[in-house]
């Protein structure tokens, strides 16, 4: 959805692993008049498809906006799942994120220009059974970006940083994961890929750090930040086991 929403003003790279589904994106894309997209198949979890990635980006005049969006999750309790999904999901959302962005920022504030976002998700605030590796790892991503703000800010740089955090979200994220999503959540926390990005862009045109959309979320994250860490834990202690089989939020 990011891409379609910035086909309108920006050339775009997309990259993912199918190339078939980048075909087909761009495709779709292309139908506006003035819009180009370039597609980039690599594996965001391989060392050497990220390096060549960075090194683009290092070196991409025109480089106005990086997107982080990449992440996937799992179910079950940490140790009951597989060590290379656990690693690997470090690996996508953590050194990626790190590889990625500073590829970009060393682009971008030489010029004094452009943006990155993190997609991270309320996941980052909280502590859930069955989403360890994720809530840890979308956190991680909302503390390195507010760090990178404070960076930025301190030397007068133009350049912006946000992290996004969505709560749950019509995608492929919980298809994959084959988790049905009446069991997880009401209609009224279900936010639409559109919300999420319309929040975003707008956000960044803002200038704003922490963009999460939805006033439920808003809500919630306002609520447990401000809890002392034993009654959170405590609170979320008490969630029954059995959703640690229902996965992440988005």
């Amino acid at each position: 959805m990011f891409a379609r929403k910035l086909a309108r003003n920006y050339d775009l790279l997309v990259v993912a692993r199918r190339q078939d589904r980048l075909q087909e994106l761009a495709k779709a894309l292309m139908t506006a008049p003035n819009t180009r997209v370039e597609i980039c198949t690599a594996d965001l979890t391989n060392d050497q498809d990220v390096a060549s990635l960075a090194a683009r980006l290092s070196a991409e005049p025109r480089l106005g906006l990086l997107v982080n969006n990449a992440g996937f999750g799992t179910k079950g309790r940490f140790w009951e799942t597989t060590l290379d999904s656990q690693m690997q999901m470090h690996q996508l959302h953590v050194m990626t994120t790190v590889r990625l962005t500073h590829a970009a920022l060393e682009n971008m504030v030489p010029r004094n220009e452009g943006a990155v976002i993190n997609v991270a998700s309320v996941a980052g605030f909280v502590r859930r059974q069955g989403s360890v590796s994720y809530c840890a790892t979308k956190s991680w991503m909302n503390i390195f970006t507010e760090g990178l703000y404070l960076e930025l800010k301190s030397i007068g740089s133009r350049v912006k940083v946000q992290t996004v955090c969505p709560g749950y979200t019509y995608s492929e994220f919980h298809d994959k994961m084959a988790v049905q999503r009446e069991m997880v959540a009401g209609k009224g926390f279900w936010l639409t890929p559109e919300q999420v990005v319309d929040a975003s862009l707008s956000g960044l045109e803002r200038g704003q750090l922490y963009v999460i959309p939805g006033w439920r979320y808003r809500l919630l994250t306002a609520l447990v930040s401000k809890l002392p860490s034993r009654l959170r834990i405590g609170v979320e202690s008490m969630r029954k086991a059995a959703r640690a089989d229902q996965g992440a939020t988005q």
